[in-house]
């Protein structure tokens, strides 16, 4: 893993950067949590000042915290972006990373081949005047054939939630930055231990942080990081024209200043705090539990018990050699197979001793899912079939438990 953007590496930076005794907190071994609605200064001036952005201060949970800024400072240092901003949940930051650049008629293109409830947005944005052209396969050539004059990004997912899809995230920067589109990336299932998509290329990255960021299963919240090189067309791009004066920090300043702090897509501090004290053990989690998921593929793909096991470690996998080159020979914890029917599926959910039947992913415990009557429930058959959920489809979310009781527990569950 390379140097995060405050030159500290990798698993140093999930325990140093935003931390306590910096900008936003006084010294502690822990981000305290500020659990406060407002805070008072000391004159009307200064309170004024930080109302009007012209000096640093917090005045209202809403807008800022000094708990929720230390995650926000360390979501940005392990991206290897320039700002970043947590939201609610997942899904209001990739409403807010899209809305804040779209408006009613502009256009966006996205892989087809993605989380049931992103495609469910789709439908929103859709009814409120955002056109969304989805595409096959994420590349060049497919881009080309449905972008207009109207397209204003590209949004795609590291790794596609549960069919397992990866794209070449520099070659689709290369196009998006030929075409001055921005490209926005989920890097929800990849996580910033397997890929950090803005040292690909890319310009934004959403992420749910509920998932392997938090790893204790225990809060709800998103994130959205900025680069800062992209460079915001003001006749293109509108509703960011007042922002530019921010410089690079100016996309994160047009949803702070706006659309973030009027929808009320704030983080609360004590899921700020909770994300803290679970990205400190990313890294190590991260590699139990990608060694955890590749040997429980491995014996599911020879156990003649199931069909058609989905994970990229495996070598004959759709995206291995392209994984392995932008992963690092890391691929993931989650894995899906298909048990040859419905019913099958359902015993196999029903029968699991230490697995959970659970719709979160990224937990240290491992979560068994049939996505087609939960996570896909709201979405066509055909789309399901596009994100690879059919109706016998097993989501695995692997953790960290001892691989040995985690084999023998899929081996009587399907037996």
């Amino acid at each position: 893993m390379s140097s995060s953007a405050q030159g500290m590496r990798f698993g140093t930076a999930l325990l140093h950067a935003g931390c306590p005794g910096g900008r936003t907190t006084p010294a502690s071994t822990t981000v305290p949590i500020y659990q406060t609605s407002a805070f008072p200064q000391e004159s009307a001036a200064k309170l004024a000042g930080i109302f009007e952005n012209r000096q640093p201060g917090f005045c209202y949970t809403r807008v800022g915290n000094p708990t929720v800024a230390a995650f926000e400072e360390r979501m940005a240092a392990i991206e290897g972006g320039r700002c970043a901003l947590a939201c609610a949940s997942g899904m209001a930051a990739i409403f807010n990373a899209l809305v804040g650049i779209c408006e009613a008629g502009d256009e966006l293109i996205a892989s087809g081949c993605l989380y049931g409830g992103t495609l469910e947005l789709f439908e929103d944005l859709e009814r409120m005047g955002i056109g969304v052209h989805r595409v096959d396969e994420m590349t060049a050539e497919a881009l080309e054939a449905v972008a207009t004059d109207r397209t204003r990004l590209v949004f795609a997912e590291t790794i596609s939630n549960p069919k397992l899809d990866v794209f070449d995230i520099p070659a689709i920067a290369s196009w998006c930055h030929e075409k001055g589109l921005p490209l926005v990336v989920d890097n929800t299932v990849a996580s910033p231990y397997l890929c950090r998509p803005l040292e690909l290329g890319a310009d934004i990255v959403v992420e749910s942080t509920s998932k392997y960021i938090n790893g204790g299963g225990n809060a709800i919240s998103g994130a959205i990081v900025d680069s800062g090189h992209f460079s915001w067309d003001s006749e293109r791009y509108p509703a960011l024209a007042k922002w530019r004066r921010f410089g690079p920090f100016a996309f994160i300043a047009r949803l702070r200043g706006g659309l973030w702090r009027d929808t009320g897509a704030c983080l609360a501090p004590v899921t700020a705090f909770l994300n803290c004290v679970g990205l400190e053990t990313l890294e190590v989690r991260m590699e139990r539990e990608c060694d955890n998921a590749l040997a429980l593929a491995e014996w599911l793909d020879g156990s003649g018990l199931v069909d058609e096991v989905g994970y990229l470690g495996l070598p004959g996998a759709p995206g291995h050699e392209l994984a392995e080159r932008q992963f690092g020979g890391r691929f993931g914890a989650l894995l899906t197979f298909r048990a040859g029917s419905k019913e099958r599926a359902f015993h196999f959910v029903d029968s699991v001793r230490y697995a959970l039947r659970a719709s979160n992913i990224g937990d240290v415990k491992t979560l068994v899912l049939h996505p087609a009557s939960t996570i896909f429930a709201e979405v066509g058959a055909e789309e399901r079939e596009l994100a690879g959920v059919f109706d016998d489809t097993i989501r695995v979310s692997v953790g960290i438990e001892d691989i040995r009781d985690l084999i023998e527990d899929f081996q009587q569950a399907l037996a």
